[in-house]
């Protein structure tokens, strides 16, 4: 093959490759089903995903208004000990979820009453005020603490010969045919109801290393998506029990 024809199909492999990442997006908690069951970029149509929560609206932060000394010093001086009472009501949020996760309903409901919430982002025009809305929620349900929670799953290659692994966002259908190593993160935010002070923690990440074929991917990358959100689910209730318990 000439050096021409093979610039051009270098070049076109490229594009190819350019397009196909392009189609594709980050693999949350809350959109964890099988990429190849939707089609080409693995999205579903039918799906009720439509983004996460941001946490600027979540915890109450309004970048557009001006912030000065005096408030940073009043929000210092007026913090408190955050505590949840066991078996207390608390509203619990998935970032992205209509309703939370049954295995994280389950850990859960171990040592709290969970009151599910919506957790899929609403329109652009009640962004501003919507802490103050989702306290506001909580207020009328009897309920002293939020809980809202994001996570993402991230698939790792490992290099046979350094065995160095590089962790990556999943994307779309470009998931390894071989040993898929699967990790999950979550991110957790504890909001006090009555006076807006938040606290966030992180659990430790999980991950799980199982073989697939072509005719078991499906099955195969499900079971480590259930696996690695049952182990973070209850890290995640453990920690906030030992962190915050009265």
């Amino acid at each position: 093959m000439r050096l021409p024809q093979v610039i051009a199909v270098r070049a076109a492999a490229g594009l190819c490759l350019l397009l196909l990442v392009s189609g594709c997006a980050i693999r949350s908690i809350s959109d964890s089903g099988y990429p190849g069951e939707s089609g080409r970029y693995g999205r579903s149509h039918h799906t009720a995903y439509q983004g996460e929560l941001s946490e600027f609206n979540v915890l109450g932060i309004d970048t557009s208004v001006p912030v000065t000394e005096e408030a940073i010093r009043a929000a210092l001086d007026s913090r408190q000990k955050m505590t949840v009472a066991r078996n207390s009501s608390v509203m619990l949020v998935q970032s992205g979820a209509m309703i939370p996760d049954e295995a994280m309903v389950k850990a859960f409901s171990q040592y709290y009453q969970p009151i599910a919430f919506s957790g899929r982002p609403e329109g652009s025009e009640s962004k501003a005020n919507y802490a103050g809305h989702l306290r506001l929620a909580a207020a009328r349900s009897g309920t002293g603490k939020i809980m809202v929670y994001w996570g993402i799953l991230e698939s790792g290659r490992e290099n046979l010969s350094t065995k160095v692994v590089s962790w990556v966002p999943i994307l779309g259908a470009l998931v390894p045919d071989e040993n898929q190593r699967m990790r999950i993160r979550l991110k957790v935010a504890l909001v006090d109801v009555k006076t807006g002070q938040w606290e966030m923690f992180s659990p430790e990440p999980f991950e799980d290393v199982d073989f697939s074929s072509r005719g078991s991917r499906a099955a195969t990358d499900q079971a480590q998506v259930a696996l690695l959100k049952d182990k973070a689910y209850r890290a995640a209730v453990m920690q906030l029990f030992y962190k915050f318990s009265s």
